[in-house]
């Protein structure tokens, strides 16, 4: 009795064994096809990727003056969001993605948009945030 039950479990050992090998082996010796690599954003030109963010209505990031006047304009609405003036500026970029995009509850999406760290946005002010944005036009692509 022993002496097959020891050979029922060895048989069934080296079949799952041999199951297990077989698995292991079929998806990669009987493959036919090669996947390419995929282009990243480190392989795009600069121009490549200005053309894909204003596509996606997304304004370039503004420099000097009109940084400024943006943060101008966005502290009037709000004068915490401006506290932290890199994340406000690619809110309102992202923002114009929105807005560029015809999406509907702007000023909702604003106010989310516009809250972060300490900094606490109502959908009145993501109103404000909006007008202020078509205002000087920064969401004009």
């Amino acid at each position: 009795m022993r002496f097959r039950s020891t050979i029922t479990a060895i048989a069934i050992a080296i079949a799952i064994a041999a199951a297990m090998l077989t698995a292991c082996t079929s998806t990669t010796e009987h493959s036919t096809t090669r996947s390419r690599p995929k282009a990243t954003a480190g392989d795009l030109t600069q121009k490549q990727k200005d053309d894909a963010l204003a596509a996606a209505g997304i304004p370039p990031e503004p420099t000097a003056a009109k940084r400024a006047e943006l943060l101008r304009a966005l502290a009037a609405a709000n004068p915490d969001i401006v506290k932290y003036e890199d994340k406000a500026i690619d809110a309102a970029r992202n923002q114009c993605s929105a807005i560029n995009g015809g999406g509907a509850r702007l000023d909702y999406l604003a106010a989310q948009r516009f809250t972060y760290k300490d900094v606490t946005t109502s959908e009145a002010q993501g109103k404000q945030i909006n007008a202020a944005l078509k205002g000087i036009g920064f969401c004009k692509v």
